[in-house]
């Protein structure tokens, strides 16, 4: 329930505060006061669209605060985004400015979508864009569905959840049928490399180690010369005569030279332990030089088959990547992209299999939502009947006319709300029958219906009055005074019969400082009610006749 609405420079309003009852309030004022700032000013604590024009003259931006009341389940909601909830209530702000506007939550800045999203579970606006509304299929399919209750909802989320899924399902059908002869062309390209890799066989790395094995075979005389020629340096040619100094003759020597010395000077015995490892290991070289020479051959059949494979080789790198490891890395995501075409249309079967048992759970939902609506449809249409007939539209009635179109997200009906207000003849679409006053009351009588188990529900009303009088007027008012018994009701009017109603009234008035006209907004009790009365009746403040006037207008409102 809202507790206090604050405005701070919102249109011809400098500052105002109003503090509405858990009943029935209302606001009135003269033409242009600034009375509809009022729901302005709630419509944008409800998400409503931000407009820089609204920001009053000479200021920077305007702020409309409003104080709600909550439950406990809403409270930890709350907790979870950081707002701040004292003893019971929540403050919700709208700032807006020249440029941007934002959203609060108990002190926190949120996004509007998220601050609309909690407000509006709490409070409901019924202007002139309201009642234009209602001539519409969606929202009198809407007004159908809240009467049916609980469990139709439950049936309504269920069945728009298994259609959004057969919507997904359908879609996907078709992109997958309609890309099949792509699918096939780019199947049989990756088969075919596929294959081709395949033939060839290549191995890991193999491009690499052909590479060195055909240079290795191909200097095998110049090699050949290397090692040998290393070996004479190291150990001499063994069938040579001549005393060519060697490396392990010259080893030998120096070892020879610090024998004698060693005994002499404990500090040559580490060099000499290395000259002796020195000739181990040149030993060790000229012998693996040895073998080295004697394991080269020529062997040109083995360099014919490798020029042959590496040419193998670059038929694949050509075409699949730079090298070999390159091919089996193509290789690899080709044969998983070729199952997941193969898979094409394994998917399209087991998606139309899956479409086929959503197509019999639509079935079946829709079926149960008409009925649902039908029945819903005659309570409600007599209920309503009844509500109008209070209205001073003893005749008028109401028809929801079911009729069967194409399984969508709401069911598989076409829902008009047919209107007559007079005997004898025949219900007409409510857009069409009904004139601006008829439908002010075809929508406050569905409100008083449908608001019987609303509970702690705002509702704000903006003109519900428009194009009616005198005893339609009390009517109205009786109305929604009754309404008022199950939920808060905020009431913007301009006719006395409705204000007198009410259980809080509020006045807009304006005031001037020969400059710049702003207005406030007071309560009004006892002698100061009976004069904003009197002024909406007569426009005569002070008359006795119309005080007289006022207050049997409370009395007959029971005030």
């Amino acid at each position: 329930m809202l507790t206090e609405l604050r405005i701070a420079d919102l249109g011809v309003i400098a500052e105002a505060v109003l503090e509405p009852g858990p009943g029935f309030t209302a606001v009135t004022g003269e033409t242009g006061a600034g009375k509809t700032m009022v729901v302005t000013g709630l419509s944008l604590l409800l998400g409503g669209r931000a407009d820089s024009g609204l920001v009053r003259h000479g200021a920077t931006r305007c702020v409309v605060e409003g104080v709600w009341t909550i439950d406990g389940a809403t409270a930890d909601e709350l907790a979870e985004l950081g707002a701040e909830v004292e003893d019971g209530e929540l403050l919700v702000a709208r700032q807006v400015g020249r440029t941007r506007s934002r959203a609060l939550l108990g002190g926190v800045a949120v996004p509007l979508g998220t601050a609309a999203d909690i407000v509006t579970r709490w409070a409901t606006i019924h202007g002139q864009s309201e009642q234009i509304r209602l001539g519409t299929a969606d929202r009198q399919r809407e007004v159908l569905d809240r009467f049916a209750g609980a469990e139709h909802a439950v049936l309504l989320e269920r069945h728009a959840a298994a259609y959004a899924e057969r919507r997904a399902a359908a879609s996907e059908v078709e992109e997958l049928t309609g890309a099949a002869r792509e699918r096939a062309r780019e199947l049989d390209l990756l088969t075919f490399g596929l294959n081709e890799i395949k033939q060839v066989d290549p191995q890991p790395d193999e491009d690499v180690a052909l590479g060195a094995e055909a240079q290795r075979l191909q200097a095998v005389d110049e090699l050949r010369l290397a090692a040998h020629g290393a070996g004479l340096a190291l150990s001499g040619d063994p069938e040579a005569w001549d005393d060519a100094p060697t490396v392990l003759g010259l080893l030998a020597a120096a070892r020879k030279s610090l024998e004698g010395a060693v005994a002499d000077d404990p500090e040559l015995v580490p060099l000499a332990a290395r000259l002796a490892e020195a000739s181990v290991l040149a030993a060790d070289v000229a012998s693996e030089l040895a073998s080295y020479a004697d394991r080269l051959e020529a062997e040109p059949a083995r360099l014919e088959w490798i020029a042959e494979r590496r040419a193998a080789l670059q038929q694949l790198t050509r075409k699949y990547g730079a090298s070999v490891a390159e091919v089996l890395q193509w290789a690899a995501d080709a044969a998983e992209r070729a199952r997941d075409l193969e898979a094409g249309d394994d998917r399209i079967a087991e998606l139309q299999q899956r479409i086929a048992v959503l197509d019999e759970e639509l079935a079946q939902t829709s079926a149960a939502i008409t009925a649902a609506r039908s029945e819903a449809a005659a309570v409600l249409a007599a209920r309503v009947k009844g509500e109008l007939s209070a209205l001073a539209m003893p005749h008028a009635r109401i028809e929801f006319e079911l009729t069967p179109a194409a399984v969508g997200p709401h069911g598989a009906d076409q829902v008009t709300l047919m209107f007559t207000a007079n005997p004898g003849s025949s219900p007409a679409p409510l857009a069409k029958a009904a004139s601006g006053g008829e439908l002010s009351r075809v929508r406050l009588a569905l409100e008083v219906v449908l608001a019987g188990g609303a509970t702690g529900q705002t509702f704000v009303f903006d003109e519900v009055d428009a194009g009616v009088g005198g005893a339609v007027a009390l009517e109205i008012g009786r109305r929604l005074s009754r309404l008022a018994e199950h939920a808060q009701v905020i009431v913007v009017t301009h006719l006395a019969q409705v204000a007198a109603f009410a259980d809080d009234h509020f006045v807009v008035a304006k005031a001037s400082d020969g400059q710049v006209t702003t207005s406030g907004i007071n309560r009004v009790d006892g002698a100061a009610r009976l004069d904003e009365l009197a002024r909406m009746m007569a426009g005569l403040e002070g008359s006795v006749n119309a005080h007289a006037h006022a207050a049997e207008l409370l009395a007959a409102a029971g005030h």
